[in-house]
């Protein structure tokens, strides 16, 4: 018999992920770039973030509003709820790439769940359009995580 590790999905994040999973094949992110402020289009991955919060009731009350990565990654350091990537997530945490593996983080995305080692995401700006995408729970692309309470 084959025993894999699982992590319990909780609730307390469902809001979040379940706005994110609505959003699932728009393509261009003009309605996340666009809420933020910008008028043209932007690498928008964290505008998708901080629209989903907004949408859930989350949005500076466990997110920042916030359109760069590296931003989102300093609150999360400042409030005590950055985790490196040997932390195991849970659902609606966030999590957070380096895809040149350099030290700098430059994409984000929402943890749907964590199953058998994989870690399941929603993301924007993957492709161009929000996506479900999933990555070992040990990737080397991780960069950290926050912990959303």
């Amino acid at each position: 018999m084959r025993y894999y590790q699982f992590v319990s999905l909780g609730t307390s994040n469902s809001k979040l992920v379940n706005v994110a999973l609505s959003q699932v094949g728009n393509q261009g992110g003009i309605p996340y770039w666009s809420w933020y402020g910008y008028s043209s289009r932007v690498e928008w991955c964290a505008c998708f973030i901080s629209w989903c919060a907004y949408q859930s009731g989350d949005l500076d009350i466990s997110i920042p509003k916030f359109s760069v990565v590296k931003d989102g990654i300093q609150y999360y350091q400042d409030k005590g709820q950055w985790k490196d990537k040997n932390h195991i997530p849970k659902t609606g945490d966030l999590i957070f790439f380096d895809w040149q593996q350099d030290g700098i983080s430059d994409h984000v995305g929402i943890i749907e769940r964590v199953e058998n080692n994989i870690i399941y995401t929603i993301e924007g700006n993957s492709s161009n359009q929000v996506k479900r995408n999933n990555y070992l729970l040990k990737s080397k692309v991780i960069f950290g995580y926050s912990q959303i309470n």
